[in-house]
């Protein structure tokens, strides 16, 4: 099982963001209205939230929801996510968050290879819940489609990104 002390601190606060990063990449598929966004963006938070109070949940995604619980931990998410995001367009977005989670496979194949499936599963679930999150197209809240084509799109892409440095089965 790999632990915090495993990675470099660049490394951890790759995974720290990894979920957050997830969700963004739905959000710039297809934004949805302000409403929208905020049930997208709010998909990773709760993820870290079940995580912590999930007894059966891999040993690194909750140790990584865990220090995510912490001050510190958060900073370090939010100053990642601020170096690789900071002033980018909605545009450019979804292409940096794919590179960022193809990263964090690299990072999981090399130093955590035995809980990497589990990680990578936990943030297509993720990027699922997001998309499912809000609905796109239709009125105020009515008509509409729950997962447009654009984020099925992306979720394939995320899969994809995700298992970019597995070997194949």
């Amino acid at each position: 099982m790999a632990t915090k002390s495993d990675f470099t601190t660049e490394e951890w606060a790759k995974l720290l963001s990894s979920p957050m990063v997830a969700g963004m990449a739905i959000t710039a598929a297809d934004p949805s209205g302000v409403w929208g966004l905020i049930k997208e963006g709010m998909a990773g938070g709760w993820a870290l939230v079940e995580a912590r109070q999930n007894a059966q949940a891999n040993a690194l995604v909750r140790e990584v929801a865990e220090d995510f619980a912490t001050s510190g931990g958060r900073a370090s998410a939010r100053t990642e996510l601020q170096a690789r995001f900071g002033g980018t367009n909605l545009a450019r977005m979804k292409g940096i968050a794919l590179s960022e989670l193809k990263a964090v496979s690299q990072i999981l194949d090399t130093k955590a290879p035995i809980d990497g499936a589990a990680f990578r599963m936990w943030l297509q679930d993720i990027a699922r819940k997001a998309a499912e999150a809000g609905t796109e197209g239709g009125f105020l809240g009515f008509g509409g489609v729950a997962v447009s084509d654009s984020e099925k799109a992306t979720l394939s892409e995320i899969s994809l990104a995700l298992a970019a440095s597995q070997p194949p089965a």
